[in-house]
């Protein structure tokens, strides 16, 4: 069995990276850093491919799926993210568009490619990482909250699509709360509630992908947040996400 894992060089892609090579897969990963990649193949005691790739440029997406094409590739990790935090009309816009690039259309290639393949051979997991972000409106985080939403409802609506073809192809949608990663500190804050491991959400991400299970939502304290916001006018959970932004420029 052979996985991509995009973002491979830290946080939950590494996390993610380390299990799957435990669990006797052999593995592609891709990242910006060609030495952490290096010292991570290096690592790992099964068979591991690197591509060093800038996700935010679409030809660096094609090209590494073009490097994979040919591999039999069973399961695509999209892990690849980050976000910007501040107000709409004060956050870098360059930045911004970087960040959609890498959030949402190199996930969207590389889901599309890579779902292709696998329909044609009826097999195959899709796992994309979003966020509890994904369900919510995010005042001060605007257009990361946003990116994670689109790809929230694309992996949703892709998921009916194959659950309609009875398709032996799976996607699961990863959306944690808070996990102790890069995230916040490529966004400049500080976590406002206490953040769980990248090894917990990754074990779980994958215990869940391999059942085919469509949401995997660790902790129950974050399942409770997701499902009552259903019940929140969006003023008022706009607000409440505002006040836990705010917190962490001041923590």
């Amino acid at each position: 069995m052979k996985a991509l894992i995009t973002g491979a060089t830290s946080g939950i892609g590494l996390s993610m990276a380390r299990i799957l090579a435990g669990k006797g897969w052999e593995l592609i990963l891709t990242g910006r850093n060609t030495d952490i990649l290096q010292k991570l193949k290096k690592e790992l005691k099964t068979s591991t491919e690197v591509i060093t790739a800038d996700l935010s440029d679409k030809n660096e997406v094609f090209r590494v799926y073009e490097f994979c094409r040919e591999k039999s590739v069973d399961m695509l990790v999209n892990n690849a993210g980050y976000g910007v935090f501040g107000k709409f009309d004060e956050t870098d816009l360059d930045d911004e568009l970087n960040m959609i690039n890498v959030n949402i259309t190199a996930l969207h290639i590389l889901t599309k490619l890579f779902l292709r393949d696998f329909k044609r051979r009826d097999s195959g997991i899709i796992l994309n990482v979003a966020s509890s972000a994904g369900f919510l409106t995010g005042p001060l985080l605007s257009s990361y909250y946003a990116s994670k939403n689109y790809v929230v409802r694309l992996s949703l609506a892709i998921a009916e699509e194959l659950r309609r073809e009875n398709s032996n192809v799976s996607i699961t949608l990863l959306c944690p709360g808070p996990v102790n990663t890069n995230f916040n500190r490529r966004a400049g804050v500080t976590f406002s509630v206490k953040p769980i491991s990248p090894d917990y959400a990754a074990e779980y991400a994958l215990k869940k992908a391999f059942a085919r299970k469509l949401i995997a939502i660790p902790t129950l304290t974050v399942q409770a947040g997701v499902f009552a916001s259903r019940f929140i006018p969006h003023k008022l959970l706009s607000a409440v996400t505002y006040n836990i932004q705010k917190r962490k420029e001041t923590i």
